[in-house]
């Protein structure tokens, strides 16, 4: 039902997604539990994204192959955890893994895939205070409510 006044249709309030990063991190497992918890609350869907940032001395140095068997293989297991605590929370869930800078990575899917909000991890890096984390600049993005989890 619609209101004509408001153009707030009912029972379409809430978010329909929910986008959480994931790096097997102690906090972004901890992110991604609260976020399933989250969705499963607002019966919607859940997309949980894995990047992998690869340092270009691993390339120059000829380590490709080893970091793309790690890579590989952190996102098969991130993957199988996701699904099987969505399945068992009735969460629909999705799981992404891709390469490349967290920020631009994240942003970019949470766009294409319309994300009502982020949630992360809290970064346990102490350069991460000087430097600034990707939840703090997810934050200053300022295009979706993100929620850091410690």
């Amino acid at each position: 039902m619609t209101s004509p006044e408001s153009g707030f249709e009912s029972a379409t309030d809430g978010p329909s997604l929910i986008l959480v990063g994931v790096d097997g991190s102690r906090t972004s497992l901890r992110a991604a539990a609260y976020a399933a918890g989250l969705a499963r609350r607002q019966h919607c869907r859940l997309l949980a994204v894995y990047v992998s940032r690869v340092p270009a001395s691993v390339s120059a140095a000829g380590g490709a192959a080893a970091m793309n068997e790690a890579f590989d293989q952190i996102a098969d297991d991130l993957k199988q955890l996701m699904v099987s605590r969505t399945a068992e929370s009735g969460v629909v869930g999705e799981f992404r893994s891709v390469r490349g800078d967290p920020l631009a990575e994240l942003t970019g899917i949470a766009e294409h895939a319309h994300a009502d909000a982020i949630v992360v991890g809290a970064s346990e890096h102490v350069g991460h205070r000087i430097v600034g984390s990707l939840a703090t600049r997810l934050v200053r993005a300022g295009k979706w409510p993100v929620t850091v989890v410690p």
